[in-house]
């Protein structure tokens, strides 16, 4: 649906070390795209593609530290870039085309936080696996160095909506967005500059302690321990191995 994230990306300097940390720490899948021009790995919940990575050398941004970034669905790439620029922010490539997959271009809001315009050459397959099914992404949460002037940006770009605004302390407000009217992700301002001011991804996990213990397993950082959230979950933010920050959401049993 247009104006939220449908696919989600890692760049990072080592692809197979990527994909054998999140297959045992999420439990996704791992197949090779048969569409992609240089190598690139689906990421997959009961075969069905729900995330991808590639190295930043194949993406010819050598340079750009490891990190993941989302997609938002438009309707005409091309008219959203011109509205990205309109509204403050910046456009960082050329409108480009994967054959069969669709058309995108990377974009960052007025703070700097990139993201991806994407449209879709085809409807989303069938198959995709349910909301809150584990490996999906469940939270979607932009840590920002301006949280308001961040919210005006996509709000006006594709309709989100304030939701609750929970007081967090000496961290702030942490403002709840929606996207149709459902609770969909958090903004938040930091004015830390050790924090690391992108989206952040929550992917879905059957038992939040089971993979910490993963986390450590595979040589990955846990940076926050886990902490309750409202709806019997807890979470953890984390970083890769090669540096990448990643959040996971789940139970604890």
């Amino acid at each position: 649906m247009s104006g939220n994230f449908i696919w989600y990306e890692l760049l990072t300097s080592d692809t197979q070390a990527a994909e054998a940390f999140y297959t045992h720490v999420v439990g996704w899948g791992a197949e090779d795209s048969a569409n992609s021009p240089v190598k690139y790995t689906l990421l997959t919940v009961d075969k069905a593609p729900v995330a991808g990575l590639m190295s930043a050398k194949d993406a010819k941004v050598e340079g750009v530290p490891p990190m993941w970034s989302g997609y938002i669905m438009v309707d005409d790439v091309a008219d959203y870039v011109e509205r990205v620029k309109e509204a403050g922010g910046k456009v960082h490539t050329d409108i480009m085309e994967i054959p069969r997959v669709g058309t995108f271009a990377v974009v960052a809001d007025p703070l700097g936080a990139p993201f991806q315009l994407f449209k879709p050459s085809k409807q989303a397959p069938d198959n995709y696996p349910a909301p809150f099914t584990t490996g999906t992404i469940g939270w979607h949460e932009l840590v920002s160095g301006d949280a308001d002037k961040a919210f005006t940006f996509y709000s006006t770009l594709f309709g989100w909506t304030k939701g609750e605004a929970m007081d967090m302390g000496p961290m702030g407000t942490y403002q709840i967005f929606n996207v149709d009217g459902q609770m969909y992700g958090g903004m938040m301002t930091s004015t830390d500059a050790a924090d690391v001011k992108l989206w952040r991804f929550y992917f879905i996990v059957d038992n939040i302690d089971a993979a910490v213990a993963r986390i450590k397993e595979k040589g990955g950082q846990v940076t926050t321990e886990p902490m309750a959230v409202p709806g019997d979950a807890w979470i953890i933010e984390g970083r890769d191995p090669q540096g990448a920050y990643f959040a996971l959401t789940g139970p604890r049993k």
